[in-house]
């Protein structure tokens, strides 16, 4: 008995020290967020001396925070409706078809996610730009961009959790006259409330905090996200980290009450959809 409190007291104390140094960066961002210029570079890592809670208003003006709001939040919406749909009708094909040609998209799909965007930056701008097809580079040509890198995993996440829907509900539903649409909106669809909610959670933290593909896509001013709105504090010479701070703080607010508000979701979904 002594030998397992031993264990149970090493393995508190293990995850204890991971927590906080998982929590240290938030911590820091928070305090930095509220003391000005010259604390945060004399000192980063001490207490404010005094709380200097303009920074926000400031930070909220500076970057425009509340267009570049709508910004973020009309891609990321836009973009994760998409991913679900998209990826959720072809996991389902995919799953209830079976033959060889849907093996093959499959295996590609799952081999595709080992593919890193950096390596089809250049060629994908270039395919979809002015030398190219001649998209008009907006946001929602920017949420379709996303469509296409997000597919992968969220089908694989609906292929498997698909999987383990029996086939007879498809086969009472053809029987009541569904046909295969009607089936996957009607009877399909709304059992995918678990994998959803994961792919939901997982595209919009994704997406709303990703900076390299909106800095490509997105050349007006007004139409630029968060992400990229923060670096309105970094100049060349000289960068205003307390109200760098306070930007990114109230950047993390919306996603992560979202997080808080489908954690509970996303542990059965996950382990749902990675069975096949």
């Amino acid at each position: 008995m002594k030998r397992i409190a031993r264990i149970r007291l090493f393995l508190f104390m293990g995850a204890l020290v991971l927590g906080l140094l998982y929590v240290f960066p938030f911590v820091m961002v928070i305090f930095n967020a509220l003391k000005d210029r010259r604390e945060v570079t004399e000192n980063p890592l001490a207490w404010p001396t005094e709380l200097k809670w303009s920074n926000f208003s400031e930070a909220i003006e500076k970057m425009d925070f509340w267009r570049a709001l709508g910004n973020s939040a009309f891609v990321t919406i836009v973009a994760c409706l998409l991913v679900i749909l998209t990826s959720a009708g072809l996991a389902y094909y995919l799953q209830r078809a079976k033959t060889r040609f849907s093996s093959v998209i499959f295996l590609t799909l799952v081999a595709s996610m080992i593919v890193p965007f950096q390596a089809l930056m250049l060629p994908f701008v270039s395919f979809f730009g002015k030398n190219g097809l001649g998209w008009p580079f907006n946001q929602l040509t920017l949420s379709i961009f996303y469509v296409g890198f997000g597919i992968a995993l969220s089908t694989f996440l609906y292929h498997g959790f698909i999987s383990n829907i029996p086939i007879e509900l498809d086969e009472a539903a053809a029987i009541d006259g569904a046909g295969p649409i009607k089936t996957f909106f009607t009877v399909i669809l709304p059992l995918l409330g678990p994998v959803t909610a994961t792919v939901a959670i997982i595209n919009a933290l994704w997406i709303w905090n990703d900076y390299l593909l909106p800095s490509i896509v997105l050349q007006d001013n007004n139409e630029k996200t968060i992400p990229l709105k923060t670096f309105v504090f970094y100049g060349q010479y000289t960068s205003d980290y307390g109200l760098a701070m306070a930007g990114l703080l109230l950047a993390m607010i919306p996603i992560v009450i979202f997080y808080f508000l489908m954690q509970r979701k996303i542990i059965a979904g996950i382990s749902a959809g990675a069975v096949k």
